[in-house]
């Protein structure tokens, strides 16, 4: 199954449930795309996809700079993973195919 297309997503932060739609195209190995939500939208960086394994950055401004680090796991349509946020710690988020 392939991760191209758009995805619904959650991730659980310390500020509570952040809704996003993840927009994702595959190249080979390669992973790029967009994640939108209400604070804007940002270009994903240094994506990458071995299997059914994925990973990206995103540097946010708000509500503070900083660059968030995605690993994932691919299930048909649903994605699972945790995202690295900064000195904030873990979150988990999930993602269901649109």
């Amino acid at each position: 199954m392939s991760a191209d297309g758009t995805w619904n997503t959650v991730m659980n932060t310390p500020m509570g449930a952040q809704n996003g739609t993840l927009e994702l195209k595959t190249d080979g190995n390669t992973l790029t795309g967009t994640l939108k939500s209400p604070q804007g939208e940002i270009e994903l960086q240094d994506g990458a996809i071995d299997g059914d394994s994925l990973t990206w950055k995103a540097d946010i401004t708000q509500p503070m700079a900083m660059t968030l680090e995605f690993s994932a796991t691919l299930d048909g349509d649903e994605l699972k993973g945790d995202v690295k946020l900064g000195a904030f710690g873990n979150a988990s988020f999930t993602g269901t195919r649109a």
